[in-house]
């Protein structure tokens, strides 16, 4: 690109240069003659005027009169179509007998001369003509020299002209160059790439177009990394009961298989649910948040997590406070936070899990606590951090408080031992 940049910018101004130039250079050489013409004439005029006086009495004038010196200009005077003295043909030519019949100046070109004849006029009578001519060879040395120098000055524009159209080509190669950088490692994976403004209006509109759709494939690619880890997060537990209950039946030869089967398809909804839930919230689809009563969802959401810790001997209460209000949330986040909040009662906590409803003024408060030794102080900073593993621990309580905080909400640690966790939900107005 730099090249043709260049290249176009050298041959237009070349083309501007031969426009303009010709022209010029043909001008030049006319004005070459003119001057020359001119001049003989001048000549020719301090000619006549010292010849005069000798051709007016009838007598023929001296050499020295008509100072015929100059090897580059050959004078001459005529009278009666005959040469009297001077340098030039022997009989009058064509110009001399215009000059002497009409009485006026003539001039002209011939056999490589420039010619000048101007009459000799006496009282109204033309007595003679001097002659004055000169080598038309004489001319190319000067006008040589300008078209020489015409010449020299375009090489030079050309030279400028090409330095510039150099450094204004490394300027818009340098962005462009910068754009297909940027494009490569885009198709390469780097969505983290950003491309800056230049100054360049076109150059710019494809680097904010650029930049926008590196953003965006970030924005998903973050988004399908988070879901994944957030699913495989969220259905362990499921998928781990799951698998608990039909190796439970199939060690019991005789067993109840019908129960074990009905327990393993609910187990499977529950798992279907979560998935679909997920993925609603990964994709970040606009919902209609309508009011929630937190305290009806919880008898279906805890029953699986009641059944697993009856099975070690924790016993689990849910306590909803009198004339609590709705919630102003979504029935499937809440659930997956409260799924959060339980699996970890479960697993890191110990003894009784109770989750509470109640009204707080303005916030409806659900809090999961149970009897375990709780949070230390030193790590209650980074609680909510998000702290991936390779096994996908780390992430619960991060992926529910943003869940929290994407619906209007928060969640925070009640109290750190015994551990409480409370998710405060806006409440609905009432009508």
């Amino acid at each position: 690109m730099r090249t043709r940049i260049v290249g176009l910018a050298v041959v237009a101004s070349a083309l501007a240069l031969v426009c303009f130039g010709l022209p010029l250079a043909v001008a030049v050489a006319q004005y070459a003659v003119v001057y020359r013409q001119v001049d003989l004439e001048r000549q020719a005029d301090r000619a006549v005027s010292r010849v005069a006086l000798d051709l007016a009495v009838g007598e023929e004038p001296e050499n020295d009169e008509l100072e015929d010196y100059d090897t580059l200009t050959f004078r001459s005077v005529y009278a009666d179509g005959e040469r009297l003295l001077g340098r030039g043909p022997d009989e009058a030519d064509f110009w001399v007998r215009q000059a002497a019949r009409e009485g006026v100046a003539q001039n002209g070109t011939a056999d490589g001369e420039i010619i000048v004849a101007v009459p000799v006029i006496h009282e109204g009578d033309v007595v003679g003509v001097v002659r004055v001519s000169g080598r038309q060879s004489d001319l190319l040395w000067p006008v040589a020299v300008a078209w020489a120098a015409m010449v020299g000055l375009a090489v030079v524009a050309l030279g400028l002209v090409w330095l510039l159209a150099r450094r204004q080509a490394r300027r818009l190669a340098r962005p462009l160059d910068d754009l297909a950088t940027a494009a490569r490692r885009l198709g390469d994976g780097d969505f983290s790439v950003r491309v800056p403004d230049v100054a360049y209006a076109e150059i710019d509109a494809v680097a904010v177009s650029l930049n926008r759709t590196a953003a965006r494939l970030d924005d998903l690619v973050a988004r399908e990394r988070a879901f994944s880890a957030e699913a495989s997060h969220q259905l362990r537990t499921p998928l781990t009961s799951l698998r608990l209950g039909l190796e439970s039946a199939l060690e019991r030869p005789g067993g109840d298989l019908r129960g074990a089967i009905g327990a393993g398809l609910a187990a499977a909804d529950r798992i279907e649910n979560t998935i679909d839930e997920l993925l609603a919230l990964a994709r970040d689809r606009k919902r209609s948040l309508e009011a929630l009563h937190v305290g009806a969802l919880l008898p279906q959401l805890v029953e699986p997590w009641a059944a697993r810790l009856g099975s070690d001997g924790r016993p689990l209460d849910i306590e909803v406070a009198p004339r609590t209000p709705p919630a102003m949330a979504s029935a499937a986040a809440v659930r997956q936070v409260l799924t959060v909040l339980l699996d970890n009662a479960v697993v890191h906590g110990a003894g009784r899990v109770t989750v509470a409803v109640r009204d707080v003024g303005g916030a409806v408060a659900v809090e999961v606590g149970d009897e375990g030794a709780g949070v230390a102080d030193e790590d209650s900073a980074d609680l909510f951090s998000r702290r991936e593993r390779a096994d996908g621990h780390g992430i619960g309580l991060a992926l529910a408080r943003r869940l929290a905080e994407a619906e209007g909400g928060h969640l925070r640690l009640a109290r750190p031992a015994p551990p409480v966790f409370a998710l405060l939900l806006p409440a609905a107005r009432p009508r």
